[in-house]
């Protein structure tokens, strides 16, 4: 049996072991160590893993990361196994039975991961169809083929940071009695289209129209980092949602400004009036820029950026579940290991 060590101990190594696997784990690697321990079991850093050791699963977002230090450390990669594709990984051809040695889910992953459609279950499955099948129009031909393979294992639904966050801020719009909405860069299909179910009129602000027209959506074609169309005052209730962390980042085509979004946070309340309600969702954890992606907040900052409101509520979205209520210097020091939680703001003026 293939003595394996798991790279990493948070939400994606978890996932690995429950999902099972094929051979026997002796330990986990933290690429800056911080316990000594996890799970009962060993944790190594780069530096000082054991020499038997057959496979080693890389279980954690920071693959390119990674790579880079079993490049520095010596680390054969022939034993290594990336579960989420980077730009540097690829497939590991070197491995005898790493279809046995990850289990039937994990390796379903790691096809997925790197687009192998040949040697799946679908081949297994297609050749009992075959046996089975009785109706000509419905032969299995080559030319139609269309393998998938995410589905077998996943969940009914996923019910991720977006989709709590999204529930989070409807419930709220709607429960306030409002029947105008203003947004800036919420997700269409969760947060807005809840809205525009329960009858709200919903302005999206955005620097480009939608290229359909719904019902009671209107696009407001403007700069939401100044909201120049606005009057002081004016505005009951506002929203934006994961959206507010990317400005001045260039990633969507937008002009390099590292004060961009405290900007913006400074014209959201100038355009609030009195009693409206600001419903805000950010990344929060340990502060930095993770350029060009987006911006990770202290909630306290979010809280100072944002003096001239009241704070109503402080909740938090992560691993698929919601925290109501909570500390607002909790999470100061969270570096996230691959999953990012969303701070929920409910502020009122």
């Amino acid at each position: 049996m293939k003595k394996i060590l798991i790279w990493g101990t948070g939400t994606i190594a978890k996932r690995v072991l429950a999902n099972g696997l094929g051979g026997e784990l002796i330990g986990f690697i933290e690429t800056e160590k911080r316990n000594n321990t996890f799970m009962g079991l060993p944790v190594y850093e780069a530096t000082e893993i054991p020499d038997f050791v057959d496979i080693i699963i890389v279980a954690n977002a920071c693959s390119d990361e990674i790579y880079q230090v079993c490049i520095r450390t010596g680390i054969d990669l022939n034993i290594v196994v990336f579960m989420v594709r980077g730009c540097l990984t690829t497939v590991n051809n070197k491995i005898e039975d790493l279809d046995s040695v990850l289990g039937e889910r994990n390796y379903i992953d790691y096809q997925i991961q790197y687009g192998i459609k040949t040697n799946t279950f679908v081949d297994a499955d297609a050749k009992i169809y075959k046996a089975l099948n009785q109706r000509k129009n419905f032969d299995i031909q080559d030319e139609y083929m269309w393998p998938i393979i995410s589905d077998k294992h996943a969940l009914n639904g996923a019910m991720g940071n977006y989709f709590w966050q999204d529930l989070w801020a409807a419930k709220k719009v709607i429960n306030s009695g409002v029947r105008e909405h203003y947004d800036i860069g919420s997700r269409v299909d969760g947060f807005i289209s809840h809205c525009l179910a329960a009858g709200i009129k919903v302005n999206v602000i955005d620097i480009r129209p939608f290229s359909a027209q719904v019902d009671n959506l209107l696009t407001i074609i403007d700069d939401a980092t100044t909201l120049s169309q606005f009057a002081d005052n004016s505005i009951l209730s506002m929203s934006a949602l994961c959206s507010l962390e990317h400005f001045g980042l260039g990633r969507y085509g937008d002009p390099i400004d590292p004060e961009a979004c405290f900007k913006c946070f400074d014209n959201i309340q100038k355009k609030l009036k009195k009693d409206g309600r600001l419903y805000l969702s950010l990344p929060i954890g340990k502060e930095r820029v993770e350029f060009n992606a987006h911006r990770i907040f202290y909630a306290s900052t979010v809280l100072e950026c944002f003096r001239t409101l009241k704070l109503q509520e402080f909740s938090c979205a992560f691993e698929g579940r919601i925290e109501y209520n909570v500390e607002i210097h909790k999470y100061d020091n969270d570096l996230h290991n691959g999953e990012y939680r969303y701070g929920l703001f409910y502020f009122m003026k």
